[in-house]
């Protein structure tokens, strides 16, 4: 997948208790490292069950946004948390969880 785009979604009125260096690193980290659990995020999660690679483009206290390819091409899907991330290490145990769940 090309591009690629700051990883802080711009949510109004949402709180950031992650900045953009830490939301960047964990985006990074993801991508690099737990590229099956995105795609088991995007199909899981997502609904999205034709989806053959994924990459985390934006996080934010409230869920991730997942930039997609799929057999009908690529799109984007939101992944919400079922809680507000309280710092980086709720986001850390956050993904853990998400992975083991699905």
């Amino acid at each position: 997948m090309q591009g690629w785009r700051r990883c802080v979604r711009q949510t109004p009125n949402v709180e950031r208790p992650l900045d953009e260096k830490t939301s960047h690193s964990i985006c990074e980290h993801m991508n690099e490292d737990h590229g099956d659990a995105l795609v088991a995020y995007a199909r899981a999660l997502g609904g999205l069950s034709d989806v053959r690679h994924a990459r985390m483009i934006a996080l934010d206290a409230l869920g991730m946004d997942l930039s997609v390819e799929t057999g009908s091409g690529p799109r984007t899907v939101r992944i919400p948390f079922d809680h507000r991330l309280a710092d980086a290490d709720d986001a850390r145990q956050t993904l853990i969880a998400m992975a083991r769940e699905r």
